[in-house]
C-alpha cells in the first residue's frame, strides 16, 4: 500500500526534469509512461488485497440466524409443548414444574445467545450450545421419570407412533416459525395440549432426542471451525499484524 501511495505521488510531481530517461518527446510516449505507472498502481493495489487487508467483516464475521437451523426450531417447539405439559400434568406447586419448564427455556436460550455471541467467541458459542444440549438432556430425563412414575408406557425408537412424530416434523416448512412468530400463536403443532399423557410425555422424548442429535452435530461443525480458523482474538491479531504492516 505504501508503494502504490509512492508512486500516485511521484506521478502526481512529475516534470519533463524528474522524468526517468528523459523527458517524453510526444503525447504518445507522455500517455503509455503514464499508463505503465498506472498499471503497476493497480498491480500493487491487487497484490495488498490478496496479502490479507482485513476490515470490519473479516474481524467480526456475520453471526446470529439462531432461527433458521433444525436444531433451534425444535428446541422452539419443546419449549412451548413442556409448558403446554407441566401446566396440564404436573401441578404447579411442585418442584418438578418449574425445573422443566426452566430446562426447556435454557435450551432454547442458550442456543440464541451461543449465536450472537460467536461473532466474537467462538468459544463461547461452543460453550453455550453444549449447555443447551445439556439441558435438553435433563428435561429428557424428566419425561423418562413421569412415565415411570406413572406406570405410563415408553415408545421405542421403533415404534410406529415415534416414527410418525419425527416424520411429521420434516414435513414443516422452514418459514413455518416465522409465521408463527408473526401471529403470536402458541407453540403446539403436536396438539399437546389435547393428547393423552402418555402421547404428549412420549412425543417430548421423540422431539428432544431430535433435538440433542441435532446439537451433537452442531457442536462437532463448530468444534472444527473453531479448530480450522481460530477464534476472536487469532483474527484480531491477525488484523493488528496487517494493519501495521501498511
Amino acid at each position: 500500500m505504501k508503494d502504490a501511495l509512492k508512486r500516485l505521488q511521484w506521478i502526481a510531481k512529475l516534470t519533463p526534469e524528474t522524468c526517468p530517461g528523459g523527458a517524453p518527446k510526444n503525447d504518445r510516449e507522455w500517455r503509455n509512461l503514464v499508463n505503465r505507472i498506472v498499471k503497476e498502481v493497480r498491480q500493487v493495489l491487487k497484490e495488498s488485497d490478496k496479502s490479507g487487508r482485513s476490515d470490519e467483516s473479516d474481524l467480526i464475521p456475520k453471526h446470529g440466524g439462531y432461527r433458521r437451523p433444525r436444531s433451534s426450531q425444535v428446541a422452539e417447539i419443546v419449549h412451548g409443548a413442556t409448558q403446554i405439559f407441566c401446566d396440564r400434568f404436573i401441578t404447579k406447586r411442585s418442584r418438578t414444574h418449574d425445573q422443566m419448564v426452566q430446562a426447556a427455556r435454557s435450551g432454547r436460550q442458550n442456543i440464541a445467545e451461543g449465536s450472537m455471541a460467536s461473532g466474537t467467541s467462538k468459544k463461547t458459542e461452543l460453550k453455550l450450545t453444549n449447555v443447551a444440549k445439556a439441558s435438553l438432556e435433563e428435561l429428557l430425563l424428566d419425561y423418562q421419570d413421569f412415565l415411570r412414575q406413572t406406570c405410563l408406557r415408553h415408545w421405542h425408537n421403533d415404534d410406529s407412533k415415534a416414527l410418525e412424530v419425527r416424520k411429521r416434523y420434516r414435513s414443516y416448512p422452514k418459514a413455518w416459525l416465522e409465521e408463527r412468530e408473526e401471529t403470536m400463536e402458541r407453540l403446539d403443532p403436536y396438539d399437546i395440549q389435547k393428547a393423552s399423557a402418555t402421547t404428549a410425555a412420549n412425543t417430548l422424548i421423540c422431539l428432544i432426542n431430535q433435538a440433542t442429535y441435532l446439537l451433537k452435530r452442531q457442536l462437532n461443525v463448530q468444534a472444527n471451525t473453531f479448530t480450522e480458523e481460530g477464534g476472536f482474538t487469532e483474527r484480531l491479531y491477525k488484523t493488528r499484524k496487517v494493519s501495521r504492516a501498511l
